[in-house]
């Protein structure tokens, strides 16, 4: 199957750059980006596109954040690849795309998933394949086909508190809805007990977050980008081979190509601001000097680097920044089996109602390491992921349990031994907290030499995840050359507005 998206909705939106130089011209700047993820690497690949001098400082061996790899070694002694789990790389990231289309400009390094099923414990199984893609023909087929959602219940729903669904923009949606969890807007809009589990799997879950803890606007926000504001649905991409090979090893390549100094391994320590024009940046017993600064750090980074730069922005931003939260630990596993999965089991399945299971990926359907190792071994690689998971549980406990809940899932697992297994835990993903969007940074700051990137970000975009960091590391680029005059990085969002006129003034109704 083609990597390649089947285009733009028709509907998105161009943001263009300021006008300016395509390359510095009679000056020479240096900017250290701070953070090697999608953030730090978008920043950094337009940046150095346009002739700027970038260090790129990443505390791990490796780049990528998020989405970084590892080579480990199994027990049968072959040698795999471990990451942080499954992603998807859904057709409405129009910026995450142009990045990897610096490499890879066919996107043949993606591969389509023919559905993303969602099963429920009691039974019910809703389908997005054959869902039309357009709204708000996408919301009437959907209700058409799902078990979990009738047409009963569509008529049993508040109309007027769900109309504001129908005309999403930012910040507005967090205007109206940052005060409100995801949990108690649902309840609000009546929406059925039965297909709770679809806003909580689909999107809330997506955040790695309790629904009764997110905010409601991120909620929504979701809602507009993956199904009533584009016409791309909720199918998407996933890389053909482990993230290192298929995205981040090429980039690394074309960014040394361009002059980019690639430190992974080295942690940045403090930055502190020099006279008016340039910054310091400290890592270990190295301090250079730079005339800007992107800071593309998690949530924990960013809180760490703040926390130890006393004259980093002003007092205010950086009380900001200490208050901004992690949400709750969350689990991947990754089992190599030795026998297969049934032949029709899909590539990735959302679970709800298995005690805490939430999805189930068989990497060997579609990652070309995992597949070869399957046919080499006549097993299988299985990925489980657990989020949200409570503190207080005992970690071994919680890893027994998805492996118990997979036999349930997939019966023909029972049989099957575990050849090797890797658990990993984390939890530095940002909680976006109710009422906790006005405490966000921003991509700029009072500091014109600083800037933000970073999934944590507030861009004023409709854009979220993997495509908010991207987004946010062009815009936090942008802002630097604009100092210099000097043209940026032209974006892609989903419609920034209800996608008609007619949905706007309903929606204007329920206000």
């Amino acid at each position: 199957m083609s990597g390649s998206s089947p285009g733009r909705d028709r509907l998105a939106q161009r943001i263009d750059a300021r006008p300016g130089h395509p390359r510095m011209a009679g000056r020479e700047a240096r900017v250290a980006v701070v953070g090697g993820g999608i953030a730090g690497l978008s920043a950094a690949t337009v940046l150095a596109e346009r002739g700027v001098r970038v260090t790129l400082y990443e505390r791990d061996a490796q780049l990528g954040g998020r989405l970084a790899g590892w080579s480990t070694r199994l027990a049968d002694g072959s040698e795999a690849t471990m990451s942080r789990g499954f992603h998807a790389f859904f057709r409405q990231y129009y910026n995450l795309r142009a990045l990897l289309r610096r490499t890879d400009p066919g996107l043949h390094g993606l591969t389509g998933l023919p559905d993303y099923p969602l099963r429920h414990r009691d039974g019910g199984q809703d389908s997005f394949a054959r869902v039309p893609r357009t709204p708000p023909l996408s919301a009437l087929g959907f209700v058409a086909r799902s078990p979990s959602f009738g047409w009963r219940d569509l008529g049993r729903m508040n109309p007027r508190a769900a109309l504001p669904l129908l005309d999403v923009g930012v910040p507005g949606v967090y205007d109206a809805l940052d005060g409100t969890s995801a949990t108690d807007f649902l309840a609000a809009i009546r929406f059925p007990e039965a297909a709770h589990h679809l806003a909580f799997e689909v999107f809330s879950r997506s955040f790695f977050a309790d629904p009764a803890t997110l905010s409601a606007a991120e909620l929504v926000l979701m809602f507009h980008i993956y199904f009533l504001g584009s016409s791309e649905g909720l199918l998407f991409d996933v890389p053909r081979e482990p993230f290192p090979h298929s995205l981040w090893d090429p980039l690394a390549r074309y960014l040394d190509e361009l002059g980019v100094d690639l430190r992974t391994g080295t942690p940045v320590d403090e930055v502190r601001p020099e006279g008016e024009e340039r910054v310091t940046v400290v890592a270990g017993a190295a301090a250079e000097r730079y005339d800007g600064v992107v800071l593309a750090l998690d949530t924990g980074g960013l809180r760490a680097v703040a926390g130890a730069s006393p004259d980093l922005v002003d007092p205010a931003w950086r009380e900001r920044v200490a208050r901004l939260r992690t949400a709750p630990p969350f689990l991947v596993s990754r089992l190599w089996l030795s026998r297969p999965v049934a032949g029709d089991r899909h590539g990735f399945l959302g679970t709800s109602g298995y005690d805490g299971l939430d999805n189930v990926s068989v990497l060997d359907r579609w990652e070309g390491e995992a597949h070869r190792w399957a046919l080499r071994t006549g097993g299988s690689v299985v990925e489980l992921h657990a989020y949200a998971v409570d503190p207080a549980e005992q970690r071994r406990q919680v890893q027994e349990r998805l492996v118990h809940r997979l036999r349930e899932v997939y019966p023909e697992t029972a049989d099957a031994e575990i050849v090797d297994a890797r658990h990993e835990w984390r939890a530095d993903c940002p909680l976006f907290t109710v009422g906790g969007y006005r405490d966000r940074p921003g991509v700029r700051t009072a500091d014109a030499r600083v800037v933000v990137a970073g999934d944590l970000v507030r861009t004023g975009l409709p854009v979220a995840l993997m495509e908010r960091a991207a987004t946010s590391g062009f815009l936090a680029a942008n802002a630097l050359l604009e100092r210099w005059g000097v043209r940026g990085e032209t974006l892609w969002t989903v419609p920034r507005r209800g996608r008609s006129a007619a949905s706007r003034a309903l929606a204007g109704l329920g206000r």
